[in-house]
């Protein structure tokens, strides 16, 4: 089976990048990204854009994971966040929650159970600081449905793989134009085979991760396998992510380890996700259920 977005995928990707570089919530609403209605693999491109653009609002987890969720519940909050009218970011481990700052609800899934609480107080410490995180602990229960908790657990996996590609393909963007303009020896530093070696690995990586994130999409969608394909959707995808961080910093030199340049706001979001999926744990469940050695892992 061969796993690629289709001509209307890519319109949607395209046409959410302006408003995502923007932070334009009000013009993501309008374009229906908030909407229940669209399919995992008709999201999977906007969440990749999610990621380029490293926005720092909880898109992901509105449009992804508490919107579908809110509606299959039949919460009557679902027709507010399909407006655009609430914010609703999702707690990751023990109640960390990203944009907790920037968002109205805090959607927690313990278990077999959602629950809404309201927007977390303190702010916490965060490797990115645009993730405007804050702590938070469940409250209300929006629904104790195992199925429907499962699928928007499964989703919420699926947006951090896709937002990982996305965030990924930014830093190789930003590199590829660096060492085209950064001359030494009297020649691009593009021009150098070393340097062409790390960026082609690193490019090499996001094209196997981005067909697996599309293809657990898929598996989300129909049932099949899906906490499997979910898993190695992360992890495929951190490590691409990760590799792109690393050859991005490296290519860049100095310049690469300043905040004044762009791109350690890329590379923070990537330990950040990468971090907040667990990927040791899904890395974990993926060797036990291929019954592999311990050597092997």
């Amino acid at each position: 089976m061969r796993f690629a977005p289709n001509e209307e995928q890519l319109a949607l990707a395209d046409a959410v990048r302006e408003p995502l570089a923007a932070a334009d919530w009000d013009a993501l609403a309008a374009m229906g990204v908030f909407d229940s209605g669209l399919a995992e693999t008709d999201l999977v491109g906007v969440l990749e854009a999610v990621g380029y653009s490293a926005v720092p609002l909880p898109v992901s987890a509105t449009a992804f994971v508490a919107g579908p969720l809110l509606a299959a519940a039949g919460d009557p909050r679902a027709a507010d966040v399909a407006a655009g009218r609430a914010r609703i970011a999702l707690a990751g481990p023990d109640g960390l929650t990203p944009f907790g700052g920037h968002a109205d609800r805090i959607l927690h899934l313990d278990g077999s159970t959602a629950r809404l609480a309201a927007a977390a107080g303190d702010p916490a410490p965060a490797v990115d600081p645009f993730l405007d995180a804050a702590w938070s602990t469940g409250a209300e229960v929006v629904t104790a449905d195992p199925a429907l908790v499962r699928t928007a657990r499964l989703r919420a996996g699926l947006a951090v793989a896709a937002e990982l590609v996305g965030v990924g393909r930014r830093m190789l963007d930003l590199t590829v134009g660096y060492v085209k303009q950064r001359h030494q020896f009297g020649a691009p530093i593009g021009s150098f085979q070393a340097v062409k070696h790390h960026l082609a690995d690193a490019a090499l990586g996001l094209e196997f991760a981005a067909p697996e994130v599309l293809a657990a999409a898929w598996s989300v969608e129909h049932d099949a396998d899906a906490e499997r394909a979910v898993d190695a959707a992360v992890v495929l995808a951190a490590e691409a992510a990760h590799a792109a961080g690393r050859a991005a910093i490296q290519c860049h030199g100095a310049i690469g380890y300043t905040v004044e340049y762009e791109l350690h706001r890329y590379a923070k979001r990537a330990w950040a996700l990468e971090a907040l999926a667990e990927t040791g744990a899904r890395l974990d469940r993926l060797a036990a259920s291929l019954d592999l050695p311990e050597t092997a892992r």
